[in-house]
């Protein structure tokens, strides 16, 4: 749906080599349970300006209306989110 909204890509990862930290770590910033995995997503976006109409369009979407929050299969409390600049890409 994202894509259908300007996204140039999205990416959805499901935990392979995701160590616990001592310090710090991907499982220990969601609070992992022993039963969990981490999912490390992102999409690709041509501007912040794309972003913020795509996202603003897709969650609009009424494709998305009527959805269960309290159903969904993961904590969404734990969810981390964030915007990035590229910096290196080759």
């Amino acid at each position: 749906m994202f894509k259908e909204h300007g996204a140039l890509s999205v990416v959805e990862n499901w935990a392979d080599d995701v160590p616990n930290g001592e310090l710090t770590s991907l499982p220990m910033a969601v609070q992992c349970e022993d039963e969990e995995d981490v999912v490390f997503s992102w999409i690709t976006w041509p501007s912040r300006e794309a972003r913020d109409a795509g996202n603003k369009a897709a969650m609009e979407d009424p494709r998305l209306q009527g959805w269960d929050l309290n159903k969904m299969p993961f904590d969404g409390k734990r969810m981390i989110f964030g915007g990035f600049v590229t910096i290196v890409e080759r």
